[in-house]
């Protein structure tokens, strides 16, 4: 029996070939549960504590990116992402179990509306590995339901009585572990509704399962709307000649890629990573990094978070080695749905009126002086 990562939809199957379903063979061979990390090579120690926080939170692993950890490194940075920790069990003062305040704005259910002309629709709340530090992990443990044609009927509904919505964000849950038929089945009912201009994927699965980006995962995404769709690297040993195709395919398709990271301490938390990490996103997979996000307030994730000082002084120094179209916009998603907001460096030393004093990348503050017509 083929391994699903989502619940049956009320179509019947339709015969796939060998390069569909590589993937769920990829899936079967990684960790799936959490007695699955018996076979991995920790110390029994290790053992214990990983399955202790993986019985917390829900762990995934597909073969190939287990592939890809140095074991001889207990700090390697891939391992650091998904390998259940015992900080996660610590709990620090502050920290929440809806960091960005989906819940408040969710009208129906599967759906958040924060802003007035995007909204996220949830598909499913499974993925095809579960990150650590992932900010929706309570959800994702508590909720873990799959796809049903049904369960998105209330948050279709809603898109369309609201015509101010042109972006409907796919997240969740990864949304690119669903079937094609399924994903073909989404876009053509978000296409229905006109108003709608643009679909937006949020995915791991280029980055940690890029064999499941197939021609018929890209056939099943194509149609009406523009297309973006936005990968999840975190550090430049996850790019990958697989990878590397996977991005191929869906660029040669017209799909806009952009990437978010998310800054996290021990992993890429140092200049020289960032730059290699961005640089290789741009010219070597054609994906513009976009957002470096300050890590979020998740339950356990103390241990992986830096300081916005510390992640201000990294991008003002990336900014001064990278291309502009190389460099991502450092954000902090405010908690109780504030949105993302921009808390890079301020290069404005001083004002009075239309005078202004900015420093430049070389360090050297210089004066600015407005020239604007006064009719």
């Amino acid at each position: 029996m083929t391994t699903q990562l989502h619940d049956a939809t009320t179509a019947e199957a339709e015969p796939v070939s060998d390069a569909d379903t590589a993937w769920q063979d990829d899936i079967r061979a990684g960790v799936r549960h959490v007695r699955d990390l018996a076979v991995l090579p920790l110390s029994p120690g290790e053992r214990a504590a990983a399955q202790e926080a993986a019985s917390r939170h829900k762990v995934r692993i597909p073969k190939s990116y287990l592939d890809l950890i140095d074991w001889e490194d207990p700090a390697d940075p891939i391992r650091a992402q998904v390998i259940p920790s015992p900080d996660e069990l610590v709990t620090g003062e502050g920290e929440l179990d809806d960091p960005i305040g989906d819940h408040a704005f969710s009208p129906v259910p599967r759906l958040t509306h924060r802003h007035a002309d995007r909204v996220l629709l949830f598909p499913t709340y499974q993925c095809a590995v579960y990150c650590r530090f992932c900010f929706r992990k309570e959800s994702l443990t508590s909720i873990g339901r799959g796809y049903t044609r049904e369960a998105l009927g209330p948050a279709l509904a809603y898109i369309a009585s609201h015509p101010e919505i042109r972006e409907v964000i796919l997240t969740g849950g990864d949304p690119l572990s669903l079937p094609d038929k399924a994903l073909s089945e989404i876009r053509a009912r978000i296409e229905a509704i006109a108003h709608v201009r643009l679909m937006r994927i949020h995915t791991r699965v280029p980055v940690v399962l890029p064999s499941r980006i197939t021609p018929g995962l890209i056939a099943a995404l194509q149609g009406r709307l523009m297309i973006t769709v936005v990968t999840h690297f975190n550090h430049p040993r996850e790019i990958t000649d697989a990878t590397e195709a996977a991005c191929r395919g869906l660029r040669q398709a017209g799909f806009v890629l952009l990437n978010q990271s998310v800054l996290l301490k021990g992993v890429n938390d140092t200049v020289e990573v960032q730059e290699e990490l961005c640089r290789e996103l741009m010219y070597r997979l054609g994906v513009k990094p976009y957002y470096l996000h300050h890590g979020d307030l998740a339950r356990g994730m103390a241990h992986r978070r830096t300081t916005i000082a510390e992640g201000q002084a990294l991008v003002g120094a990336l900014r001064a080695r990278l291309s502009g179209i190389c460099n991502p916009v450092y954000v902090l998603d405010l908690p109780d749905g504030g949105g993302k907001v921009p808390i890079g460096p301020d290069y404005v030393e001083d004002r009075d009126g239309g005078n202004w004093r900015i420093r430049g990348q070389d360090g050297e503050v210089r004066e600015y002086i407005e020239v604007v017509s006064q009719l």
